[in-house]
């Protein structure tokens, strides 16, 4: 007897209340195994992807790509059991009708279902994951018993209708056919269409471009951004000339619009982009910083060109103590893990409820990473029990991680200090927004050859901007100096970190 169970989106945690359904990783029909992924959402931290915890058929999906739902809104709806008793050769189904119970995932045992009760990646029974298998939703039992008044409102929200020409049920938000989580993607319910990317299908969505009117440029006609992109400045220019028309046909016979008049050049639209996702927790982040923390910055040149030479040798060295190569992001965190057990203060946070300056007891050193999600900042957990060695592979992890959007919002959270190196993007210097709640951040600008005064006379040097932003609550500003002082002589003189090593 086949039990439908509903699979609600769970708390993904770090507070968050909100997840956008990028890709469905199953369709209706299909046969998911307990923990296996079936969706991929994207939080305001990360890209996570979502495992059910039941074994089954999958018999409704709700919500298409693209869509924002809240923790708790029903994600799909999963016939437990119903794969035993189907015949896969296609023959038809047992006349006698059986009985379905629709029940909450929240409110049923994980005994009962057969589930292993997780809802992340990287939890639960680890038990393999079945060859997906699609099973005709018409070869399901759709009788379903007369629930109780208390379980009514479920049973009409999940109830089994599959057409019997074999077409996927309508969701319970938009009554249409879900989207397929192939690659190819379905517009409106109305037929495949050659796209790959989630992101390409919102973008035209965002500027109502059809996409089974497009011509794809790429291998076997898919359908690329650079398409939807040509696509909307046609529908801009489209727009404009036929603004032009109408007020050129609304003018005075014989009169003609003065140059520089709305109706000789009409300006386009203001795109609107929603502040939502990793945009929108920067936005936030941000916007508390700067109305929470009475900051200040200070700065100074520093000459590295000693750090890059003892880099080099580093590097450079062969043998069996040889080991990975090391970042100059790698030297200048263990720099600062250096400074911040000088100054403490500045691995702090404010409890502005009870009026307290919080000291913490490690050092989880966060570093900026521009993605093409927007900018995150991973962290390096226990940095100060790490060398230089140690920081850079976790630091090329992480990046890693953040490139491909699977970082994790347990890796995104709980740092106590960031590094900022915006000299990547080739600016000399900036004043950094501390990543609130933290304290302070360091930021770091491109090194370059400048003329320096070295040993009394006037040379060619490695020079280098560091930029320290602080919270003034935590801190004077003798304290902030002192850390940016000690930071820039372990860069100019790298034999004063050997004494804390």
């Amino acid at each position: 007897m086949a039990q439908v169970l509903e699979f609600k989106l769970p708390d993904l945690g770090e507070g968050l209340t909100e997840a956008e359904i990028v890709r469905w990783l199953v369709e209706v029909g299909d046969v998911v195994a307990i923990d296996q992924p079936v969706v991929e959402v994207e939080t305001a931290k990360a890209m996570v992807e979502v495992p059910c915890p039941y074994g089954g058929v999958v018999t409704a999906r709700f919500g298409e790509e693209g869509t924002e739902l809240p923790v708790g809104a029903p994600l799909l709806t999963v016939a437990v059991g119903a794969q035993e008793g189907l015949d896969l050769s296609g023959a038809s189904p047992s006349s006698a009708d059986t009985s379905a119970s629709v029940t909450s995932a929240s409110d049923t045992a994980t005994e009962s279902s057969g589930g292993s009760g997780n809802v992340l990646v990287g939890y639960g029974t680890g038990a393999p994951a079945a060859r997906r298998r699609r099973i005709r939703p018409d070869r399901l039992d759709r009788t379903v018993v007369q629930p109780s008044a208390s379980d009514a409102p479920v049973a009409d929200a999940l109830a089994l209708a599959p057409a019997a020409s074999g077409t996927a049920p309508a969701t319970a938000a938009t009554g249409t056919a879900p989207a397929a989580g192939t690659g190819v993607g379905v517009v409106n319910g109305q037929g495949p269409v050659p796209v790959v990317s989630p992101l390409v299908r919102r973008l035209a969505r965002q500027h109502d471009i059809d996409l089974r009117r497009l011509t794809g440029s790429g291998p076997d006609g898919l359908i690329l951004r650079a398409d939807v992109d040509c696509a909307i400045r046609q529908a801009e220019e489209t727009e404009v000339a036929q603004t032009r028309t109408a007020r050129a046909a609304a003018a005075p016979t014989g009169a003609l619009p003065a140059a520089g008049s709305p109706a000789a050049s009409a300006a386009p639209a203001a795109e609107r982009i929603p502040l939502r996702g990793v945009r929108g927790a920067v936005a936030d982040k941000l916007s508390r910083s700067r109305t929470e923390i009475p900051d200040a910055t200070c700065w100074v040149d520093a000459d590295a060109t000693e750090l890059m030479a003892v880099r080099a040798a580093m590097n450079a060295a062969t043998g069996p103590s040889a080991g990975p190569k090391v970042s100059v992001l790698a030297l200048l965190a263990r720099i600062c893990t250096a400074a911040l057990a000088r100054f403490p203060e500045l691995n702090s946070t404010v409890d502005t409820e009870a009026r307290e300056i919080v000291r913490l007891p490690g050092v989880h050193l966060g570093f900026a990473a521009q993605t093409e999600r927007g900018l995150v900042v991973p962290v390096v957990r226990d940095a100060h029990t790490r060398n230089a060695e140690s920081i850079g592979a976790e630091i090329a992890r992480l990046t890693e991680l953040a490139r491909t959007g699977k970082l994790s919002p347990a890796q995104l959270t709980g740092g106590t200090f960031t590094l900022n190196n915006y000299g990547v993007f080739g600016v000399d210097g900036s004043t950094p927004i501390i990543n609130h709640p933290e304290a302070a951040m360091l930021g770091v600008g491109r090194i370059m050859p400048k003329p320096w005064v070295h040993q009394g006379e006037l040379a060619v040097r490695q020079v280098v901007q560091l930029s320290l932003t602080f919270d003034h609550r935590v801190c004077d500003g003798g304290t902030a100096g002192g850390f940016l002082r000690y930071v820039a002589d372990c860069v100019e003189q790298p034999a004063v970190l050997l004494r804390t090593l």
